[in-house]
């Protein structure tokens, strides 16, 4: 199955220029180009990795970012910024991003922090799923619980 990512910035080209490499990469890519954006999106389909600019006019990516983990906590979240600063990437971290890159950042790099974010996600599912039947295993009647 392909990686499904959400490329979010606000930089249109830079945007469709990722996501073209990326997509050539074999990833599923659907851009955003605003963090309200990028929300309606998520609303809407459920993404393995979320490349998410920091600075952004309207809303932040660190607002972005809390609505993203609200919605959809296991999407994993890579923030990526020209304008990084540690505060900034701190406080992203303890939001529940996975990690923090400056662009530009180099294809290898994000490669690689895409792919791990990917298996992050992976592995939660899959305790999520062994919990799950555990309780089925042990509690069959559990099915007809609320």
């Amino acid at each position: 199955m392909k990686i499904r990512i959400l490329l979010v910035d606000d930089e249109k080209e830079y945007v469709e220029t990722l996501a073209e490499r990326l997509r050539n990469r074999g990833f599923h890519v659907t851009e955003a180009f605003s963090g309200s954006e990028a929300v309606e999106k998520l609303k809407g389909y459920n993404f393995d990795v979320t490349v998410l600019d920091v600075k952004m006019p309207g809303m932040s990516g660190i607002e972005t970012l809390d609505e993203i983990k609200k919605l959809k906590p296991l999407t994993e979240v890579l923030m990526l910024t020209g304008h990084g600063t540690i505060e900034t990437a701190i406080e992203g971290m303890k939001k529940g991003a996975y990690d923090y890159l400056l662009k530009p950042c180099k294809m290898d790099l994000l490669l690689e922090k895409i792919n791990g974010a990917y298996e992050r996600k992976s592995e939660h599912e899959e305790r999520i799923r062994k919990a799950m039947v555990d309780k089925l295993s042990t509690s069959p009647m559990s099915v007809f619980e609320k």
